[in-house]
């Protein structure tokens, strides 16, 4: 079993940056692929970013391409989103997911384990 602790979120205001965290315990982390995904006030949950498990591979949501980097750093099971010139359309509660299997992949139902949610609000 795993257990994911989303942290990081905030209000910011446009343009600002965040970075969020997503610590795990449990397994063995470096195995797991990761994955972040956020939920926007009246809209469903959607995929922002994933990276593999040796943090070699990434890839990225259209609409945050550019502006959102994902990494991790397996020794202290962690992985993160870092999130530049933030919009207000980047309001949303965001998840980290994780998945026994260690590649990539945008789909929520391929993600076994899920963190909390950090809710992150950019104003205009």
């Amino acid at each position: 079993q795993v257990q994911l602790v989303d942290a990081g979120g905030g209000l910011v205001q446009a343009g600002d940056s965040l970075r969020l965290s997503c610590t795990a315990s449990g397994r063995t982390f470096s195995s797991l692929g990761m994955g972040w995904f956020r939920r926007a006030p009246g809209k469903e949950r959607e995929f922002v970013a994933t990276i593999s498990y040796s943090g070699r591979y990434t890839y990225y949501a259209n609409s945050v391409k550019g502006r959102f980097t994902v990494s991790r750093d397996n020794a202290k099971n962690a992985v993160y989103l870092q999130m530049n010139g933030l919009k207000p359309e980047d309001t949303a509660v965001y998840y980290c997911a994780g998945r026994s299997a260690g590649d990539l992949s945008s789909r929520e139902n391929a993600y076994e384990y899920w963190g909390q949610g950090t809710q992150v609000t950019v104003s205009s």
